[in-house]
């Protein structure tokens, strides 16, 4: 286990995956009260709307530093950890009109604990818009490599599971609570559709070769 309690999912089926700890700092307030007619500072979250003090998708990752999240996505995944956290902001602050990206930009260090500057507009629009080429290039890649015969069912199997396990540990970073047959039954569903996928496939290639 690491300072900040980032770690890779365990093969192990049985394994849970990691939680992420806190940096174990002291937030005890200090004996002394207020000094007579010394007025007390203003708060620096009353300014912070209520919605963005609220906000808890990442709480888990108090204390984490941002290379650290960098590497261990860019390790597992083809986005980084700016992309990662911008999609997932863009996803939760969306209304009927569009998504709040200057909400999303300006509240960006109370959003996500490992993120410390402000971004524009622009550059969340940016980090949300190269999100979405990634995952449809890696989609596009692990499809070609489904159908295109290079796997044995098996071996589809086994990489299934491992990108699975990955997906499901930043879900639980992200606060979702997954139960184990949840896990059990998502990972039984996609491994019927992925068989589904290699099986319809070979019978295009069959068919075409006949042709």
């Amino acid at each position: 286990m690491t300072d900040d309690g980032l770690e890779p999912p365990e093969r192990d089926a049985d394994a849970r995956a990691p939680s992420l700890e806190a940096d174990g700092r002291d937030d005890a307030p200090d004996d002394e009260g207020p000094m007579p007619d010394v007025p007390e500072p203003e708060s620096e979250t009353s300014d912070v709307p209520e919605e963005i003090r609220k906000y808890a998708r990442f709480k888990k990752m108090d204390g984490a530093q941002y290379d650290r999240v960098n590497e261990f996505l860019r390790d597992r995944t083809y986005v980084t950890a700016r992309e990662w956290a911008i999609a997932r902001l863009c996803s939760d602050f969306r209304t009927e009109t569009g998504v709040e990206m200057t909400k999303i930009g300006e509240n960006l260090p109370e959003l996500v604990p490992f993120m410390t500057d402000t971004y524009t507009p622009q550059a969340v629009n940016q980090a949300r818009s190269s999100f979405d080429d990634k995952v449809r290039k890696a989609g596009a890649t692990f499809l070609y490599g489904a159908m295109c015969d290079f796997y044995t069912a098996e071996e589809l199997d086994d990489v299934m599971y491992e990108v699975t396990e990955v997906a499901k540990f930043l879900l639980e970073v992200e606060g979702v609570d997954l139960s184990v047959e949840d896990e059990l039954e998502a990972e039984e569903r996609i491994s019927s559709v992925m068989r589904e996928v290699r099986e319809a496939s070979k019978e295009l290639r069959d068919a075409e070769a006949d042709e």
